[in-house]
């Protein structure tokens, strides 16, 4: 049997859960500077809860803690307890006097390396004569760690080594002073980087891109913007934030690790179409695309790609990347382009671009390209397309603040670009007479503007516009813009409108998750303008469309593989489009 001690204790232990008083009411009054709400909120504890002895003191001390981080040191609390007739319920009323509040009289200065900066010494002035606030104080101190750490000086500490409080006898004020020390430390330059993880790309490739030079003075801003700049290489892994530290030569060093990913990838798809007809030939389809991002671990760049869209369309087209030519901030690069056109034409283009990097978030490029398109010649003469040659000359710039190529949290890019082209008609003859203008001038404007903002935790907003235009006399198919497919208007064929005018706008929402892998959903709109021409008897056409789906990016080892499942306006589920492939930047 248990000890009678043991019973008492069992049954006061039952009778305190049943008969429990509850909190029925917290009366908060006061005439100063906060309002009853905030004081209430201040507490606590709410009405409805458990009253236990001692809650009234946990209340006050919530208060008069809130109360001094805003400057009122010294409240006076009077509280007074009441219950109902069945004791059950408990009132609280509290009355409180938040009493004068305490001044920064003055701020000492305890700097044991030199002179403070002017810069600092105003911050803290500012805050004399005020009211004693923790959060103001507590920003103007972390704003002198950033400005140190800014230029040069990466090892600086504030911290408040005592605050003397006064009470003025002639009027009861009551004042403070308070003593600040700044460590500022030695100052610092960034006399190496030393880079680790790198297998197959060189360290000079690195280093170019961060853009420091051998003794520089640390700038803890430039050292935290360090990562954006080698994730736009897209070589390796999300690079996490450099490490500063001195050798025992007293020498800065700043180590950087990276994880390199597959740059060489690998993207297709070949089928095979048999002939429709008995003794018809069948034919391949599908596309091939290679990517070589980082040869030789030399950051250069070749790419290949090959579609056969039908039996008689099909794409080829070359690409060559010379990054830092010589050393200096100047990006070469070549393309070559030919398009086979059904039994229309073929198209063949041959491009070259030269790219200054003006700094790592702007670029500005000038281009030089000539095109030919030769009509298919066909047993029965029948006009197709013109017989022209084309030189093209061009400007862009390219703005781009976004913290990752692939899968961007935050930033903006800006591409705007004008395309200047000299067209010569050379025939065929049988379709050219006096009145038919064998010179041409073509200008080309294209605009494009993306915004990331990462709203909550792994949630993202992803919008794009685009704009593309063409002024000339005539065009002909070869001249217009395609709309559509994968990287325009998704829930559309590849390149199903033609139009001197297109524009095309992207909505996307992102959930992360992991650093590049995500699933979104979107919502294209889609907009095309040809006008017409009586002479070729062509209508005009125009047409506002709309597209909207699913999909998934997915990093893996070859790469960001992208895969969506689109409908357009008035679609059924099963005329669904699958737009599939690796995502992948030149």
């Amino acid at each position: 049997m248990l000890p009678l001690s043991k019973y008492l204790i069992l049954f006061f232990f039952f009778f305190s859960n049943c008969y429990a008083q509850v909190i029925d009411k917290i009366n908060i009054t006061t005439t100063g500077s906060f309002s009853q709400s905030s004081l209430l909120s201040w507490g606590g504890v709410n009405s409805g809860t458990k009253y236990y002895p001692g809650v009234t003191d946990t209340i006050q001390t919530n208060i008069a803690r809130h109360l001094t981080y805003q400057g009122y040191l010294n409240p006076i609390f009077n509280s007074n307890i009441s219950l109902s007739e069945d004791s059950q319920k408990v009132s609280i009323q509290i009355n409180v006097d938040e009493g004068e509040p305490t001044y920064i009289q003055k701020i000492n200065f305890i700097d044991k390396d030199s002179l403070l900066n002017e810069d600092i010494i105003s911050s803290f002035m500012f805050l004399e004569g005020q009211i004693i606030n923790k959060i103001d104080i507590e920003e103007t101190i972390a704003q002198t760690p950033d400005y140190y750490e800014n230029n040069g000086f990466p090892f600086a500490s504030v911290k408040i080594i005592s605050i003397n409080y006064i009470i003025d006898s002639s009027d009861q004020d009551h004042y403070a002073d308070i003593n600040i020390e700044i460590l500022k430390g030695n100052k610092s330059t960034i006399d190496k980087v030393v880079i680790t993880g790198n297998t197959d790309t060189k360290d000079y490739v690195i280093v170019r891109e961060l853009r420091i030079e051998a003794g520089e003075i640390y700038s803890q801003k430039k050292v935290d913007e360090l990562p954006r700049r080698l994730n736009r290489l897209r070589f390796f892994d999300p690079v996490g934030p450099p490490q500063f530290l001195l050798n025992s030569q007293k020498q800065g060093v700043l180590l950087i690790n990276v994880k390199e990913k597959q740059t060489n990838n690998f993207d297709g798809i070949i089928g095979y179409i048999p002939g429709a007809k008995e003794g018809e030939k069948g034919y391949l389809t599908g596309l091939v695309n290679v990517s070589l991002r980082n040869l030789f671990g030399t950051g250069r760049a070749a790419a290949i790609r090959w579609q056969q869209f039908n039996r008689y369309s099909q794409e080829l087209e070359l690409k060559y990347l010379e990054p830092w030519l010589l050393g200096y901030p100047f990006n070469v690069s070549g393309s070559a382009f030919q398009r086979k056109q059904d039994t229309i034409y073929v198209q063949r283009r041959f491009e070259g671009s030269l790219e200054y990097l003006a700094t790592e978030d702007i670029t500005a490029a000038v281009s030089v390209g000539n095109e030919q398109i030769i009509p298919t010649i066909s047993e029965t003469p029948r006009f197709t397309v013109y017989h022209s040659s084309s030189i093209t000359t061009g400007v862009n710039i390219k703005v781009d603040t976004r913290d990752d190529p692939y899968a961007p949290r935050e930033g903006l890019l800006f591409i705007n670009a004008y395309l200047f082209s000299r067209k010569k008609i050379f025939g065929p003859s049988e379709f050219i007479n006096a009145a038919t203008k064998t010179n041409i001038n073509l200008q080309r404007i294209s605009v494009s503007f993306g915004a990331y903002f990462e709203f909550f935790t792994r949630q993202v907003i992803a919008v794009s516009l685009h704009w593309r235009e063409l002024k000339g006399a005539f065009f002909e198919n070869s001249d217009l813009f395609r709309l559509g497919g994968t990287n325009t208007l998704r829930g559309y064929r590849e390149d199903q409108f033609l139009g001197s005018r297109i524009g095309w706008t992207n909505f996307e929402y992102r959930f992360l998750m992991s650093r590049r892998t995500y699933a979104f959903t979107f919502f294209d709109t889609g907009y095309y303008l040809r006008n017409a021409d009586e002479s070729r008897s062509i209508l005009k056409q125009e047409g506002f469309k709309i597209g909207y789906g699913v999909g998934l990016n997915l990093e893996t080892g070859l790469g960001v593989l992208g895969v969506s499942f689109a409908l357009a306006k008035g679609d059924g589920f099963s005329d669904g489009k699958i737009h599939f492939g690796l995502v992948n930047e030149f």
